[in-house]
């Protein structure tokens, strides 16, 4: 580190800035980073604007550092990165297909935080980066078992600005010698503090708890993989914690067998809920990307996802009721 001395440095551990850390993913990856003994402290740096101090609750104490600021303000990020070996970078505007109507906004959040944090990382030679990205990035693709060296074709601001952010983190890569990884991440689903709804398999949990039915875009033929909020975070920690284990600058998180039409995330949900669900399509409705993804490379890493969508159907289900949890002994 070339800032002096850290409380890491203290207390033999690394010290890990997490951007974006009260969101979805990220109330469920600081809970992790605490308990590892890998880490000696967690600088969380939110804006709040989406999450919630709510989302910490068991976390608040030592070992974690909250620092209200916003990625579009370098300064802000420059503070935060001070005396950090590692950052895993969450903040982003997410849900792909509300940013069509924010394209400048999104931009501006994902892209160009991603660049004031990677400037900073290279400013105190910060140590490994993690970005987090997404498999949205691949657009629609007739082809299956798509893997890290298929073109790029996003649909979507949310998605073009992950491609951006990718660019810059291999222009960091080769200027500063980081360690460096984007994480094209399956579609999230699962219980965390900061539980978000408007994805498509804790949407459809919800709908059918309170006996609603669920809509499917389109003719539900389109795919799409998934991954556990929990494998999710555990990537990202596994990333940022052990980069010699990640030596690619890319990789697909998930698992092959949990590629899904939408069609069967429907039926999946209804048979776990189990309950006489309506399932109607809205067919003059555009259904979005498409995308059946290999996670081979991963499986390179040693890293590999525990979950399965049924068993996290059942797990958002048990906590929404209050009933005793669904969750996967692991």
């Amino acid at each position: 580190m070339s800032d002096g001395s850290t409380s890491a440095d203290a207390n033999d551990g690394q010290r890990v800035l997490v951007t974006g850390g009260c969101g979805y993913i990220g109330s469920t990856l600081v809970p992790q980073l605490l308990d590892d003994d890998r880490v000696a402290d967690v600088v969380l740096l939110d804006s709040l604007a989406s999450g919630s101090p709510a989302n910490l609750a068991g976390s608040v104490g030592d070992g974690l550092e909250f620092r209200r600021g916003d990625v579009r303000e370098y300064g802000d990020v420059e503070s935060a990165t001070r005396g950090v070996d590692a950052i895993i970078h969450l903040a982003a505007i997410t849900g792909a297909a509300s940013t069509h109507d924010r394209r400048e906004e999104t931009f501006a959040v994902n892209r160009d935080g991603t660049e004031n944090v990677l400037t900073a990382a290279g400013k105190f030679n910060v140590e490994n980066v993690v970005l987090a990205s997404s498999c949205n990035n691949y657009g629609r693709v007739a082809s299956t078992d798509i893997d890290e060296t298929a073109e790029q074709n996003p649909l979507n601001p949310y998605a073009e600005s992950k491609v951006a952010s990718e660019e810059l983190l291999a222009d960091a890569i080769a200027e500063h010698e980081l360690d460096g990884t984007a994480l094209r991440m399956s579609t999230v689903y699962g219980w965390s503090p900061g539980i978000r709804f408007n994805l498509v398999v804790n949407h459809f949990v919800f709908r059918g708890l309170t006996d609603r039915q669920l809509t499917v875009y389109g003719d539900g033929s389109n795919w799409r993989p998934f991954v556990h909020v929990e494998d999710a975070a555990r990537a990202y920690r596994s990333a940022a914690l052990a980069p010699e284990d990640w030596s690619q600058q890319v990789y697909n998180v998930g698992r092959n067998d949990q590629n899904f039409r939408i069609e069967e995330i429907a039926e999946i949900v209804r048979d776990e809920l189990d309950r006489s669900l309506d399932i109607t399509y809205l067919e003059e409705e555009h259904p979005g990307p498409s995308y059946h993804v290999n996670f081979d490379r991963l499986a390179e890493t040693g890293f590999e996802p525990e979950w399965t969508l049924p068993d996290g159907v059942r797990d958002v289900a048990a906590q929404l009721e209050g009933s005793e949890s669904g969750e996967v002994v692991v």
